[in-house]
C-alpha cells in the first residue's frame, strides 16, 4: 500500500479585475451592498475569447509539475474538476491530455462543484494508494462570467462568482512518508438540490438545448439560482461537521491545525465557522476579497497562495473543506 502526497501545486487567474464599482455600472448594486454580504471587493473575469475553462487549467497544471519538478510524461492520470466545461461534452480533462501531450492517458472529469476538488483530489488519493497510479494532476478550473445574469434581475448570484483555475500533482510514497493525504471525507443531500442549481439546458427542461437566444430574452433558468438563506444556514452546519470528522478521524484536535482552507463561497460563512472552532486568523485561508466564488477552483487556488506566502510548511497540518451545490459537502485532512 502507498499514501499520496502534494508534490506540487500552482494557480492561474485572469489578469482582468472586476471590481465591485465596475459592475455598478451593470446593474442595480454597490460596493457596500456586495461587500457586506459576501466579503468580495473584486473578482477576475477573462476578456472574452481569451481564456476557456481547459486553458486555464492547462497553465495551473504546468504550475504544478514545475513546482513539484516532475515532467507531463511522468503523470499517469488525469482528474479534472469543473462546472463551466468549455462543452458540454467531451469535458476538459482530455484537452489537458492533449495540450500537455501526455501520450493516451486517462482523463476523468468530476462535476461535484464547489466540493469538486476535494471529491477529485479524494478519487486521485485512492487511485495512488492502490497503486494503480503514482502521478495524478488533480486540476479544479472554472470560467463563470459567460454564464451569468450581469442584470440587476441576477444580481444576488453573479457577482458573487469569478474565473480561474488550480492545480496539484498528487504523488505515491511511502505509507510511512511524513507528508500524505490523511484521509478524505464526501457527503451529499440531493434533497436540496434545487436551492442551487442551473436547471437548463437538461433532460427536466422542454428545449433540451438552448433556443435562439438572438431573438429571445434568455430565460432565468440558464442562470444560477440560488436559495441564500437556505444555502447559508446548511453551510455552517456541514462545515462544522465535516471538519470534525476529518480531525477525529485522525485523533486530531483544532489545535493542532496549522491552517483551514475553506471553499470561498461568502466571507461571512467563513468568518462563522472561524469564530466557531476560535481559530486565529493566521490559522484560516481567505483570498475572496479578491477573487470572488471560483467554485471548484477555489480552494487550490487558496491553497497555492497561502503556500506561496509561506503560510504552510513541510509537516504542517491543513485542512480543506467545502460545502456546495447537490448539496455536497467534503473534507480532507493533510500533512503538507
Amino acid at each position: 500500500m502507498y499514501s499520496s502526497y502534494i508534490a506540487g501545486i500552482g494557480h492561474f487567474v485572469p489578469e482582468r479585475v472586476v471590481t465591485n464599482f465596475d459592475l455598478e455600472k451593470l446593474m442595480d448594486t454597490s460596493d457596500e451592498w456586495i461587500y457586506e454580504r459576501t466579503g468580495i471587493k473584486e473578482r477576475r473575469w477573462i476578456v472574452p475569447c481569451t481564456e476557456t475553462t481547459t486553458s486555464m487549467g492547462i497553465k495551473a497544471a504546468k504550475a504544478a509539475l514545475q513546482d513539484a519538478g516532475k515532467s507531463p510524461d511522468e503523470i499517469d492520470f488525469i482528474v479534472f474538476a469543473t462546472i463551466s466545461p468549455d462543452y458540454y461534452f467531451p469535458g476538459p480533462g482530455v484537452g489537458v491530455q492533449e495540450a500537455l501531450g501526455i501520450s493516451e492517458i486517462g482523463a476523468l472529469d468530476v462535476r461535484n462543484q464547489c466540493s469538486g476538488f476535494i471529491y477529485a483530489l479524494s478519487v486521485a488519493d485512492q487511485f495512488i494508494k492502490t497503486g494503480m497510479y503514482k502521478n495524478i494532476l488533480v486540476i479544479g478550473a472554472e470560467l463563470q462570467s459567460h454564464g451569468l445574469d450581469k442584470t440587476t434581475r441576477g444580481r444576488n448570484v453573479s457577482v458573487i462568482f469569478g474565473d480561474g483555475a488550480g492545480a496539484v500533482v498528487l504523488s505515491a510514497a511511502k505509507l510511512n512518508n511524513s507528508s500524505q493525504i490523511l484521509s478524505t471525507h464526501l457527503h451529499s443531500q440531493g434533497s436540496n438540490a434545487a436551492e442551487l442549481m442551473v436547471k437548463d439546458p437538461g433532460n427536466l427542461s422542454k428545449e433540451r438545448f438552448p433556443i435562439d437566444f438572438a431573438e429571445h430574452e434568455i430565460p432565468e433558468s440558464y442562470f444560477p439560482y440560488m436559495n441564500g438563506n437556505l444555502v447559508f444556514k446548511h453551510a455552517v452546519t456541514r462545515f462544522q461537521e465535516v471538519i470534525n470528522e476529518a480531525l477525529s478521524a485522525n485523533n486530531k484536535s483544532v489545535s493542532d491545525l496549522k491552517l483551514l482552507v475553506p471553499h470561498q463561497a461568502n466571507y461571512r460563512i467563513t468568518q462563522f465557522v472561524q469564530r466557531k472552532f476560535a481559530l486565529s486568523d493566521a490559522q484560516v485561508m481567505s483570498n475572496i476579497h479578491r477573487y470572488g466564488n471560483t467554485t471548484a477552483a477555489s480552494i487550490p487556488i487558496a491553497l497555492s497562495e497561502a503556500k506561496q506566502e509561506g503560510r504552510i510548511q513541510r509537516g504542517d497540518l491543513v485542512c480543506l473543506a467545502a460545502f456546495g451545490s447537490g448539496f455536497t459537502w467534503a473534507s480532507a485532512l493533510i500533512r503538507w
